[in-house]
C-alpha cells in the first residue's frame, strides 16, 4: 500500500459539520478517517454515513465490548452502514470475538458488499504497566498484546489494533497478512500528550504497521492538509 492508503486520520470532534469541514479540508491527502466515541455518540450512524458519501472511508472505532449477542448485533449494524474497518475489545473474549466475526462475514455475503476488517483492541495505548497492574493484569504488556492479538486471530479477526512498541512483536509472530492498526503514533514535530506508548510515522510503518492513526498532529494544525502531506512524507521516507 502506498503512503496515502496507510494514513487513517481521527476526527476526534464534535459535530458532522466539523467533521464534513475536516473531511473537506484533507479531501486528495487522506483516503480513510476514524469516527470514535465522542463524534458517533453526538452525532450517531447519519455522520458515518455522511462521510462515506463524501467519498472517504471509515474506520468505525467503538471499541465493542459486551455479551457475544450484543456485540455480534453491533457490528452488523456497522456493516450495513458501509463502514472498512471496526474494532471490538479483545478482552471480550475468544467466544465474543468469534461470534462477531462470524455476525460480520454472514451480513456481507447478504448484502453482496466486500466485508469490512474486523480487529480488535488488544490495550490502550494510554495505559502503562503500572496501569494495567491496578486493573488486575500483572503480565508484562508486550507478552499481553502478544496474547490478545493471537486470541483474536484465533477468533477469525483481521488484525487487531496495538501500540507501535508492540508492532514488530505482532508482525514477527502472526505473519504479513495480519492487520495492525496503531494509534499513539506521533510526528516528531508534536507533543506525545496523553498517549504513553508512541512512535513517529516513520518507525511505526518501519515496524510493520498496516495502517497509523493520527488525531490531534492532524486536526488541530492550522493548515490539516499540510500536516497530513508531513505525516504521508514521513511515511513515504
Amino acid at each position: 500500500m502506498g503512503p496515502k492508503n496507510r494514513l487513517i486520520v481521527a476526527l476526534d470532534v464534535d459535530t458532522q459539520k466539523k467533521a464534513l469541514d475536516l473531511c473537506d479540508k484533507l479531501k486528495g491527502e487522506v483516503v480513510a478517517v476514524k469516527i470514535g466515541s465522542e463524534l458517533f455518540s453526538s452525532c450517531g450512524p447519519s455522520v458515518v454515513e455522511a462521510v462515506i458519501k463524501n467519498g472517504v472511508k471509515v474506520f468505525l472505532d467503538l471499541k465493542f465490548h459486551d455479551i457475544p449477542n450484543t456485540v455480534s448485533k453491533a457490528v452488523l449494524s456497522a456493516t450495513r452502514l458501509g463502514v472498512f474497518m471496526v474494532n471490538v475489545h479483545a478482552l471480550g473474549g475468544y467466544e465474543m470475538m468469534k461470534k462477531a466475526s462470524e455476525s460480520v462475514m454472514i451480513e456481507a455475503q447478504r448484502m453482496k458488499i466486500e466485508k469490512p476488517k474486523l480487529i480488535a483492541v488488544t490495550i490502550l495505548t494510554s495505559m502503562d504497566e503500572k496501569a494495567l497492574k491496578k486493573v488486575g493484569i500483572d503480565d508484562n504488556i508486550n507478552r499481553e498484546v502478544l496474547r490478545l492479538a493471537v486470541l483474536a486471530k484465533d477468533a477469525g479477526l483481521d488484525g487487531v489494533v496495538a501500540s507501535p512498541k508492540e508492532t514488530a512483536l505482532i508482525r514477527q509472530k502472526l505473519g504479513k497478512d495480519f492487520i495492525i492498526v496503531t494509534p499513539g503514533v506521533r510526528p516528531t514535530w508534536t507533543e506525545a500528550q496523553d498517549q504513553k506508548r508512541i512512535a513517529t510515522p516513520a518507525d511505526a510503518i518501519r515496524d510493520g504497521a498496516s495502517f497509523i492513526v493520527v488525531g490531534r498532529p492532524v486536526i488541530e494544525a492550522p493548515d490539516p492538509a499540510g500536516a497530513a502531506r508531513r505525516i504521508l512524507k514521513e511515511i513515504g521516507q
